[in-house]
Formats: C-alpha cells, structure tokens, sequence
C-alpha cells in the first residue's frame, strides 16, 4: 500500500515540531528559570531568549515570575519605646533575583509567590515589632522634624527584612516598604491625646516665656541706648552753652567799656535784620532802631 506523500511530510513536521519542543524551552521578558537535570538545579536564566535542553527526565524548567510583586501586610499591635500600643500596616515590592537560590525553598509549593509572600510577611511582623519598640509615639506623628523621624523607621524596617533575607539566602530582593496605615488602639486613643495635647502647651509656653524674655531685652537694650543718646546731647549741649557764655562775657567786657558803642552795633543790627529783603518801611524816627535815621536827610531815605 502506497502512502500519500502529504501524509508523510505532514507527519515528518509534526515530529520535528515535536523535538523541537522537547529540546527547547522560550524564557519571556516577564520571567526568570532554573533548569534542574535529575532534579537538580544545574542553570539559571535570566536573559529572555530561546534555550535548549534535555528533554523530560533528564531535565526540566522551572520559570517564575521576574516583575516586582506587591503586598500588604497585615495590622498588627506593636509597643513603642513610651509603652504606647501602635498599629501599624507596611506595604513591600519584592522581586526573585536569584532563581537559582529560590528555586529549592518554593518550587514545591502550588504558588511560589505566595509562599514567598506568606514568608516575607512573618518577617515584616517581626522587624516592624522590633523598630516599633525602638521609637517613641513622637517619631510616627511629629512633623517637626519634617519626616525624617518616620523615614527613618522605614529605613530601619526596610534594612530588617533585608538582613533576613541575606542570612536565609533566599534569591529575593525587596524594592521598597513604606508604612501605610498607623492606628492607635481605642483604649489608648484618649490618653495619647491628653498627653499630645500637654506636650504641645508645654511648648506653647516655653515659647510664650523665650518672645518674653526677647522683648524685655530689646526693650532694656533701646532704653539704655537712648539714656546713651540723651546723655550725649545733653553733654553738647552744656559744652556748646559754656563756649555761648564764655564769648558772651568776653563782648560783655568790651561792651562794659563803651557802652554807647554797644548800643550802636545792637541798632544795627537790628536794622540789618528787618532790611534783609527789599522793603518799603514805614516807622516812627523815635523808635529804636529806626532812631538812627533822626537827621538823616528825606532824598537821602529815598535814594
């Protein structure tokens, strides 16, 4: 019986096709893969690309996923280093970084992710009971200090997981943590408030005492420098008013000698001043100073 040529290069495709596949294995660029060889991890990959292998016994492929996963924790109670009881809840981004050390820990697990989560997640708990306890109530809710107190304590969570995860040698990678959600128990909730509240009035006060004290000071210092300037001036002043009575009492001697003299000059001076600007005066002869003008000829005036 002859076979139908078709038949035959139809079936020779599908066992090339069929080889292909058992010899070959596709690693996306969402994934990472531990090759085993008799149940052994003997290669890890990393790069997506087209891979050859042995086929099924001799070797197998295990892929897991390479994307950065997220989850939350839980809220748990933790005690803070005022014996103040805090909730807290973080969130983590982890990624497999090494394939090779996560395969033996979570390959028999139905979904390596979750385990490596519900792992992870003990862990969390723990490093957050530990940096909790290390922190006043203060470092979670104070804005003083512009968040450093509170990145601070997401470092130091962040850096616990991190050194648990090195020790075990687990093929993880944490990205990021940061607390999400902090929650006072209700039984705790009122005295924490009492005491927010007197801590803040303590400051409010000692404030209120130091713009005080601030004020008396400027006060004192500009009244004692302005004692400075009004004892200054009236230094001058008497200094000026002794050099006044000192050339005072020198004309008066020269005065006291001619006394008809110092009647003149005080005449004309007088005339001086009422004659400083163009003037049309009008006055009576017999009133000093305008007595000098007694005798004195009417063209004359005129002129």
């Amino acid at each position: 019986m002859k076979r139908n040529p078709l038949t035959l290069i139809i079936a020779l495709l599908l066992i090339l096709i069929f080889g292909f596949l058992l010899f070959s294995i596709q690693v996306r660029t969402t994934e990472v893969a531990v090759v085993t060889t008799f149940g052994k991890p003997t290669r890890q990959i990393t790069e997506p690309s087209l891979y050859f292998k042995w086929p099924w016994p001799i070797q197998k492929v295990w892929t897991f996923d390479r994307r950065v996963q997220n989850f939350e924790d839980r809220l748990t109670e933790g005690l803070t280093s005022d014996n103040f009881g805090l909730l807290t809840s973080v969130y983590v981004g982890w990624k497999v970084s090494n394939p090779t050390n996560f395969f033996p820990r979570f390959a028999g697990s139905a979904n390596p992710i979750s385990a490596a989560e519900t792992l992870l997640d003990q862990w969390v708990g723990n490093a957050k009971t530990d940096v909790v306890g290390k922190h006043p109530l203060s470092d979670f809710v104070s804005t003083s200090d512009n968040g450093a107190a509170f990145l601070a304590i997401e470092k130091a969570i962040l850096e616990g997981i991190r050194s648990q995860i090195r020790t075990n040698n687990l093929g993880l990678e944490v990205e990021f943590l940061g607390i999400k959600r902090l929650q006072l128990p209700e039984t705790v909730s009122q005295s924490v408030f009492d005491r927010m509240t007197s801590e803040r009035k303590v400051l409010a006060d000692r404030f209120q005492y130091e713009g005080e004290a601030e004020a008396q000071r400027i006060r004192s210092d500009a009244e004692r420098k302005a004692a400075e300037l009004l004892a200054n001036a009236e230094s001058q002043a008497t200094r000026i008013k002794g050099i006044g009575e000192a050339e005072a009492a020198k004309s008066l001697a020269v005065f006291q000698q001619n006394p008809e003299l110092a009647s003149f000059i005080f005449r004309l001076n007088a005339l001086e001043s009422s004659l400083k600007e163009r003037s049309v005066l009008i006055f009576d002869q017999q009133t000093p100073p305008f007595d000098l003008f007694r005798g004195v000829s009417t063209n004359l005036l005129k002129k």
